[in-house]
């Protein structure tokens, strides 16, 4: 089983899926993947860091050109932006990772994984005022930027998610369970998504 979440800025789906692989004993990947495609690259993280969740313009381009493959075994050409090396890296770090159970947040994990039929693909939501307060509270953003760094950061995240993908980012079809967080509380948006998986027979 993995469990993949999609979340907007300042819903707290980091933190739920954080508690949640912990309360469920598995492996938690987010930031995490990150490292693991820096190690596998031999790159600085810090470079990916800038890029991280970020589209370009170019992967379609040098995938048709056979510039690059993705695979266990696939090949970069310099001139191919950090922003689709990133991604490449961590669709095959996603690949492997999922081989054990675990939870992965962003990252179109739930795109990569869509033929297993064991993915469950979450996504997790709150109103406005709630996420500006998380913002506020938990990323440290200033009170009167944090409306604009959720709208930019949403968007970074949707484009990012509906380059990379044939899907639409944030829309309910594509997932199996949408969380209204700022209702519930990241404890009670565990319990619910605990509830779901004994329903499914997952755990």
């Amino acid at each position: 089983m993995v469990i993949t979440i999609a979340r907007q800025f300042g819903s707290g789906g980091r933190e739920i899926g954080r508690k949640l692989a912990d309360k469920l004993g598995i492996k938690f990947y987010d930031k995490e993947l990150i490292s693991l495609a820096a190690k596998e690259s031999g790159m600085s993280p810090e470079i990916f860091e800038e890029v991280d969740e970020k589209a370009t313009n170019s992967l379609l381009y040098a995938l048709s050109v056979g510039a690059v493959t993705i695979g266990n075994n696939f090949s970069i050409v310099p001139n191919v932006p950090m922003n689709d090396r990133l991604f490449l890296l961590q669709h095959d770090i996603i690949k492997k990772v999922s081989a054990d159970p675990c939870v992965i947040v962003g990252r179109c994990a739930d795109y990569v994984l869509k033929d297993r039929k064991d993915c469950v693909k979450l996504f997790i939501y709150a109103d406005l005022q709630k996420r500006i307060e998380y913002a506020v509270n938990v990323h440290d953003v200033p009170r009167e930027k944090a409306p604009s760094v959720i709208q930019k950061t949403d968007k970074s995240r949707a484009n990012y998610y509906n380059y990379y993908s044939t899907d639409k980012w944030g829309d309910p079809k594509n997932y199996d369970l949408c969380i209204n967080s700022g209702s519930l509380g990241s404890d009670k948006s565990v319990e619910l998504i605990e509830f779901y998986l004994k329903q499914r027979g997952m755990i």
